[in-house]
């Protein structure tokens, strides 16, 4: 056991739980390393790059606000899948011993993406709960929100409404269009009651898949970096598609398959596939264009 059981108690209650310590000097040393590396690179771009996701998306984001002298790379898709710091972090971590404690024994990876915020960024996560993205016939998934940088207030923090993960899907649909977030009435009584999750580097907010969250612009000076595992109980099988499928999906991460899945009741709206490099164009968030 890695978690105690107040601060299991706490995750159930809320719906989040912020653990320090979530991964290694070392580890942690070698993402942030890559991240430095990629947002140097990506000056050289003026649109979506890289080695291509397994569905053919770049790999790499930019919002339209890009430019070489300021850049916005703001999503790197399943690192895990070419990259082996974040491949190693993913399996092999104090991060993953805590998702087993609260959903395991037995756990299965889903999918993996970086999102930035750098300084001067545009950069907003719009209200909405993970579960409508990625359902499951169980809802026993957790998103593992790794701090690769110091998050505080300013620089574009989590923002979570302790407890919703109890209450009731907000669709993610304005008519027949999948926007990826809920309404602005629903976000605005979200805002009303939301609360900042921060922490050091290192640090991880272990998340319930039903939580809702979003996030502001950084209208800070220093960056904000989380690498993001979705994982799931083993017995806990998609009824959509992945919209980030990678090499990875339905790995075993700690202890062994399911011969069965476990149904939950719930009714849940199947998700649009994203076609573009991010679900920030889902949002309404065009990505850099390159013109």
């Amino acid at each position: 056991m890695v978690l105690s059981a107040n601060q299991k108690k706490e995750f159930w209650r809320d719906g989040c739980l912020v653990v320090e310590n979530a991964v290694t000097a070392d580890q942690l040393a070698a993402m942030r390393s890559l991240m430095a590396e990629w947002t140097e690179e990506s000056r050289s771009y003026s649109k979506p790059y890289g080695p291509p996701t397994i569905d053919g998306r770049p790999r790499f984001d930019m919002g339209t606000e890009h430019s070489a002298e300021k850049p916005a790379l703001r999503r790197i898709n399943n690192p895990s899948d070419i990259y082996s710091p974040f491949r190693d972090v993913m399996e092999n971590s104090a991060m993953t011993d805590m998702v087993a404690d609260l959903i395991g024994p037995d756990v299965k990876f889903h999918h993996c993406k970086i999102n930035q915020k750098l300084p001067g960024a545009a950069t907003e996560v719009h209200y909405h709960q993970d579960f409508l993205f990625t359902p499951h016939t169980n809802d026993d998934i957790v998103t593992a929100l790794l701090m690769l940088d110091d998050v505080d207030e300013t620089n574009g923090c989590l923002k979570v409404v302790p407890g919703s993960h109890k209450g009731p899907l907000y669709s993610l649909f304005e008519g027949d269009v999948f926007t990826g977030r809920m309404t602005d009435d629903v976000t605005s009584s979200m805002k009303a009651r939301d609360v900042p999750v921060t922490g050091k580097a290192g640090s991880v907010c272990l998340m319930h898949t039903r939580l809702a969250h979003g996030s502001d612009p950084s209208l800070s000076v220093n960056p904000r970096g989380l690498y993001i595992c979705v994982y799931t109980a083993a017995d806990a099988v998609p009824i959509a598609r992945n919209p980030m499928p990678n090499e990875n999906e339905g790995r075993i991460v700690r202890g062994g398959k399911k011969r069965k899945a476990r149904l939950s009741p719930a009714i849940v709206e199947l998700p649009e596939q994203p076609k573009s490099a991010s679900f920030f164009t889902v949002q309404g968030q065009a990505s850099a264009r390159g013109d």
